[in-house]
C-alpha cells in the first residue's frame, strides 16, 4: 500500500544541471513540508540514468542460473577490487522492462528466456538515483542458449557470462563474492519461489 501523495508538501525553487555528458546530474534546491507543518528548505543531488531492467535466468532442471560478470568503474572506485557478478541487465531504451530484459539477455548472455515473470519495480538507491528497475525470474534452458553473448563492444562491454548451480550462486552471496543489490534479491527470490 502506498502512503500519501506528497506533492502539495514539496515547493521547488530551483533546478540546476551539473552535468549531462553522459547521464544527467541535477542540484535542486526546494522547500519541504515537516510532519509538524514548517516548511524547510533542502538542497540535494539527483542522478538520472533513465529506468531499466533486470533478470535472472532460472533453469528448474538443472537448478542453474546464468549471470554475469563484468567491470563496474564505480563499484571500483569505491575501493572493490573485482569484477562484478550480477544479473542480466540494461536501460530501457525506450522498451518496456521485459522486451528490455529479453533483449538484455541475449544481448549478454546468448540466451532465449522462456515464463517471464516481473517480481519486483524497486528503487535501489532512491537517496541519490531516479532510476527505478523492473527485476525479472525468468526460465531457460541449455537449448535457449543459442549466441554467445559477451554485450556490445561499442558501448565498452566485456560481459562473461557465467552459469551457476543455483546453491553456488547463494553460497556466493553468503560470502560476500555476488555483492550486487538486485542480483541478491532475484537469487532469493529463485531460491525462495522458483524451486
Amino acid at each position: 500500500m502506498n502512503s500519501e501523495d506528497v506533492t502539495d508538501r514539496v515547493r521547488v525553487k530551483n533546478v540546476k544541471i551539473l552535468s549531462d555528458n553522459y547521464y544527467t546530474l541535477r542540484k535542486t534546491t526546494y522547500e519541504f513540508r515537516r510532519s509538524d507543518g514548517t516548511w524547510q528548505e533542502q538542497v540535494r543531488e539527483s542522478y538520472d540514468r533513465g529506468h531499466g531492467a533486470a533478470v535472472l535466468p532460472f533453469d528448474p532442471e538443472r537448478q542453474t542460473v546464468l549471470l554475469v560478470r563484468q567491470f563496474r568503474y564505480p563499484a571500483f572506485e569505491a575501493g572493490y577490487r573485482h569484477m562484478l557478478i550480477e544479473t542480466i541487465a540494461g536501460l530501457l531504451d525506450g522498451d518496456d522492462g521485459e522486451a528490455c530484459a529479453r533483449k538484455e539477455a541475449m544481448e549478454e548472455a546468448g540466451v532465449q528466456l522462456r515464463n517471464v515473470r516481473q517480481v519486483f519495480h524497486c528503487f535501489m538507491s532512491p537517496g541519490a538515483v531516479t532510476e527505478r528497475l523492473h527485476l525479472f525470474a525468468a526460465e531457460y534452458s541449455a537449448a535457449d542458449r543459442i549466441a554467445k553473448g559477451g554485450g556490445h563492444e561499442s558501448e565498452g562491454e566485456d560481459i562473461e557470462v557465467l552459469e551457476l548451480p543455483l546453491d553456488e550462486a547463494l553460497a556466493m552471496v553468503r560470502d560476500g563474492t555476488i555483492c550486487d543489490a538486485k542480483t541478491i534479491m532475484l537469487l532469493q527470490w529463485v531460491a525462495a519461489n522458483a524451486r
